[in-house]
C-alpha cells in the first residue's frame, strides 16, 4: 500500500501561507502513482483548504505551526495544522463585504470531514477529502471511524 505522509514547519508570517500552498501542490505531484492522490480539481480544493487552515494558525495564534499532509490508500487525503495555541477554532459568520471570517466556513463547505483536537498545550485542526481511487475498491468496505479524542465541528453554527 503506497502512502504519502509529509510535514512542513510554518513560521508565524503571512508569507508562509503561499509557501504552504506551493509545498502541498508539489507533494501531491510527487505521489502520482498513489491511487488516492487527487485529480487536478481536488488538488485545487486541497490547496485552498491548506490556505485557510494555515492562515488561521498564522493570523490567530501568531506562533509557528506544523502542516501535515497524509495521503492514504484507498481514498483519503488528510490535512492537519498543529499549533501551540489552546484556543479552539471558532467558525465566524462574515457579513457581506468583510474581508475575513470565512475560513472555517470554506473548510466546512469544501472538506468531507473536519474537526479539531487538543494537542499538548495546543491543538490540531484537521480536514479530510475523499479522493476516489483510479481503481475501483471492492464493495462492502469498512466504515471510516474518526480517531479517538477528536471533536467533530457541527454543520450549523
Amino acid at each position: 500500500m503506497q502512502e504519502l505522509d509529509e510535514q512542513l514547519e510554518v513560521a508565524p508570517e503571512p508569507s508562509e501561507v503561499g509557501r504552504a500552498r506551493r509545498w502541498v501542490r508539489a507533494q501531491l505531484g510527487r505521489g502520482q502513482s498513489c491511487p488516492a492522490c487527487p485529480d487536478e480539481s481536488q488538488t485545487d480544493t486541497l490547496v485552498l483548504l491548506v490556505s485557510e487552515l494555515v492562515t488561521n494558525a498564522v493570523v490567530h495564534t501568531g506562533r509557528p505551526a506544523l502542516l501535515r499532509l497524509a495521503v492514504r490508500e484507498p481514498d483519503s487525503v488528510r490535512l492537519e495544522v498543529v499549533d501551540d495555541s489552546a484556543r479552539a477554532p471558532r467558525p465566524r459568520r462574515a457579513a457581506g463585504e468583510d474581508t475575513g471570517g470565512r475560513g472555517l466556513e470554506l473548510v466546512e463547505l469544501l472538506a468531507d470531514r473536519w474537526g479539531w483536537q487538543e494537542e499538548g498545550a495546543g491543538k490540531r485542526v484537521w480536514c479530510e477529502l475523499t479522493c476516489p481511487p483510479t481503481r475501483r475498491a471492492p464493495a462492502g468496505g469498512e466504515r471510516r471511524r474518526e480517531p479517538r479524542g477528536e471533536r467533530k465541528v457541527p454543520a450549523r453554527y
